[in-house]
């Protein structure tokens, strides 16, 4: 049964955006989606089922940090059927070459979470994107023009990093720093389904650079219709 979203059988579509905050799924909703219907509010975690060019779509705040999404996609998964899951969210550029407000398409996701360890003990699990979800992604991004990049991100437990990480990252290659995408991987590869994360760059590790609040809830609309066009792609 599940315990945080209260939705009816069949009240959620087989493709779900994800969004960490619930204010850009109702943007989302409103915005972009025909005759969306709310069916979450339990904990002020929105959640709406509507139309994307005659396709059911449904978008699902999901909330900060690896655990908190993992409730949700958890519950998704196991008790509403659905089939792909692509994270709409932000990241901080930790390159020079990645600006602010361009798009990354995560084709793998790092992580400095205990999550991994309570699965894995001393194993080391690469969580990663669903290829087919990211070749639709690729190709709706390269059709719309807009500076995107191809890439892993790290997932990471600490906002407020002391000890910069983020350099031993960039290092590696790894082109942003974000709360969520390795756990929405992990899950994927557990229950046999699609995920895919894309975010927009809110802030520059490096330069100090940064977008306002007002400007990722109600903003960055070219990851958003990636990813609508990426999920109705799929049903």
């Amino acid at each position: 049964m599940s315990t945080h979203i209260n939705a009816p059988e069949g009240a959620v579509a087989p493709s779900v955006l994800l969004p960490g905050d619930p204010l850009r799924a109702k943007f989302i909703a409103e915005n972009f989606l025909e005759n969306a219907v709310c069916y979450n509010e339990v904990r002020g975690m929105y959640g709406y089922t509507g139309t994307y060019k005659g396709k059911k779509i449904s978008v699902q705040g999901t909330g900060m940090g690896q655990p908190s999404l993992s409730i949700y996609v958890n519950e998704l998964f196991q008790f509403y059927g659905v089939k792909t899951a692509i994270r709409i969210g932000t990241c901080g550029s930790i390159h020079d070459s990645i600006k602010i407000r361009d798009t990354i398409l995560v084709n793998a996701a790092c992580s400095d979470s205990s999550l991994l360890n309570q699965r894995f003990g001393n194993l080391h699990f690469a969580p990663s994107a669903d290829f087919s979800l990211l070749l639709s992604a690729y190709t709706v991004a390269g059709k719309m023009g807009i500076n995107f990049h191809v890439g892993p991100c790290v997932s990471s437990d600490l906002f407020y990093d002391e000890n910069q990480n983020w350099k031993l990252w960039a290092k590696y290659g790894v082109l942003g720093v974000e709360m969520e995408a390795a756990e929405l991987y992990t899950l994927a590869a557990k229950f046999g389904r699609k995920a895919l994360a894309i975010l927009t760059v809110s802030d520059h590790i490096v330069t100090g650079e940064a977008t306002t609040a007002e400007e990722r809830q109600l903003s960055f609309k070219n990851m958003m219709q990636v990813a609508l066009e990426t999920a109705a792609m799929q049903n």
